[in-house]
């Protein structure tokens, strides 16, 4: 007889009965006071495996990356509606991604909240807050309610959705009825016939045409028919700026282009196209509003139709649209190996892109939040061996490169993860160092250090008037003092070194391949000679 055989059913224990049943088993946690029981349940249990986090952003990004890499949702649990605060920009990246997720949020007793405790908010409640960045939110109301709420829960998140249950703090010890059976998975709508006919017109009209893929149509048999589709027809294969789930990419994939974020390249870069057909992608708008500038980044005349959805079955559309082109028994283009020297000579993106091209073993995972030094790494790991590339800005908050690639190596053991970090972004999030530590995840953490948050230098560029004063400059500059990666990831378990030229990168991280288990890499960079001239460029025509 295990542990939880022994024992009454209490609604604790019937919310992980419903989440365990449903294949949900891995929790990344930051509890408090409102959660013990919680915490109790689980630690009785052999069947959830709890992952401590030391930050709640740490928490969400970490379940996001799990969940892109093992397809299937991990749970969370969050501390009341402050905790839950701490992790909303993770969360908010993750539900832009439809990345599956389920959070348990503990609160109060229900009758202790009208008493007005600290934890209860000045004006509002908690799942006014939750319901902001999850598709489904229930607040449970009673024990036995928290196992239905979890099979549901569970069901719905498996489609792609954010589910967040708050669970006060006496219904997790009051006795429960065992939950629900879980409900089978709804079926995706499929896309109208009339649609796929039209993208297969427009890709037959002999124009300048791209498909633009997202979520599930970038990686496995998705991926072949797009290209399968881009061979026939001649259209080009893109991908949203950040790919939501992951794309899967490199020696011998189906090649596939990012939109390029910053403004101005990705007006140039689209600037030939005619038709835009989107699958499972939004259309390319800026991020920003800017004076005086559209807020699409496609040209005025481009034709933009979304074919297929991300709520819509993306694969079924795209072999629809195979048949509809005469696709299915064409080859689709396959990436070839890049053969590169070791570099030499300066430290910077591209020579730190050239060694991962060079040395990153086969399936691995890269994850990139390297932000202004990220587009050559990405163009220079194009003839990687094959791999999957994450990026887990889908919702425009930086700091959840060090969870996603936690959650990566937490879904992956057996699989190495490569973090390409920016070093502003990575401290918002460096707790996360800890968590791989005390894991002891399989993750070469490469820190691009150019002391500065560099990318608002061009944004900063777009509306000052003046050449940058000393009070501008430093609310973007992290050089006063600098950080020192080395020690803040050893005080934090991690082993670390330094680069400061392409040949000791090399080193450092062929070294780091070979060994099991977190390292970290911090990389010395100067702000690279082209992204001086955009910020000018950008400055004298804005």
């Amino acid at each position: 007889m295990t542990l939880e055989e022994d024992r009454s059913m209490n609604g604790a224990q019937s919310l992980f009965k419903s989440l365990v049943d449903a294949g949900i088993s891995t929790c990344f946690a930051n509890p408090g006071t409102s959660e013990m029981q919680l915490v109790y349940e689980i630690g009785m249990t052999e069947k959830v495996r709890a992952v401590l986090c030391l930050q709640e952003d740490v928490v969400t990004g970490a379940a996001d990356g799990y969940a892109r890499m093992k397809g299937a949702p991990a749970f969370t649990l969050l501390h009341v509606a402050s905790g839950f605060a701490n992790s909303i920009a993770m969360l908010h990246n993750a539900g832009r991604a439809h990345t599956p997720m389920i959070n348990i949020v503990g609160a109060n007793a229900s009758y202790h909240q009208p008493n007005y405790p600290e934890h209860e908010l000045i004006n509002g409640r908690l799942p006014d807050l939750a319901r902001a960045v999850s598709h489904w939110c229930q607040e449970a109301r009673s024990a036995s309610h928290l196992g239905q709420l979890g099979a549901e829960a569970a069901a719905l998140a498996k489609t792609g959705k954010i589910c967040t249950i708050v669970a006060p703090s006496n219904h997790h010890w009051d006795p429960a009825s065992p939950p629900p059976i879980p409900p089978s998975l709804p079926e995706r709508p499929k896309t109208a016939p009339e649609a796929i006919t039209r993208a297969a017109r427009m890709l037959a009209n002999g124009k300048k045409t791209s498909l633009v893929l997202g979520n599930i149509a970038l990686q496995g048999e998705a991926l072949e028919t797009a290209g399968r589709i881009a061979a026939k027809t001649g259209a080009v294969l893109l991908c949203e700026t950040f790919p939501s789930r992951h794309l899967s990419r490199g020696e011998g994939r189906p090649p596939v282009e990012l939109i390029p974020y910053e403004y101005e390249i990705c007006v140039k870069f689209l600037e030939s196209f005619e038709q835009l057909i989107f699958v499972g992608a939004l259309f390319p708008v800026a991020t920003f509003a800017y004076k005086n500038k559209p807020t699409l980044k496609s040209p005025a005349a481009c034709d933009l139709f979304a074919m297929t959805s991300v709520e819509q079955d993306i694969g079924a559309a795209l072999k629809a649209l195979a048949e509809a082109t005469n696709s299915t028994t064409q080859a689709a283009p396959r990436q070839s190996r890049t053969e590169l020297r070791v570099p030499s000579g300066e430290l910077a993106a591209e020579t730190i892109g050239q060694t991962i091209c060079m040395l990153m073993p086969e399936n691995a995972i890269l994850v990139d939040e390297a932000s202004t030094n990220g587009p050559p790494i990405f163009a220079a790991t194009r003839g990687a061996r094959a791999h999957d590339y994450l990026n887990p800005v889908n919702g425009g908050s930086i700091g959840g490169g060090m969870p996603m690639a936690l959650g990566a190596a937490i879904a992956c053991p057996d699989r190495k993860v490569v973090n390409l970090q920016a070093d502003g972004s990575g401290m918002y999030t460096v707790q996360a160092l800890w968590s791989m530590a005390r894991e002891q995840a399989d993750v070469v953490v490469v820190v691009i250090k150019n002391d500065a948050y560099a990318i608002l230098d061009l944004e900063l560029a777009r509306v000052r008037d003046k050449e940058k004063n000393a009070k501008m400059k430093s609310m973007m500059d992290l050089d006063n003092p600098t950080l020192d990666w080395v020690s803040l990831s050893t005080g934090l378990g991690v082993p670390a070194s330094r680069a400061r030229t392409a040949e000791e990168f090399h080193r450092e991280f062929e070294a780091a391949l070979s060994a099991k288990g977190p390292r970290l890499i911090e990389c010395q960079v100067a702000i690279p000679k082209e992204w001086l001239a955009l910020e000018e460029y950008i400055h004298r025509t804005r």
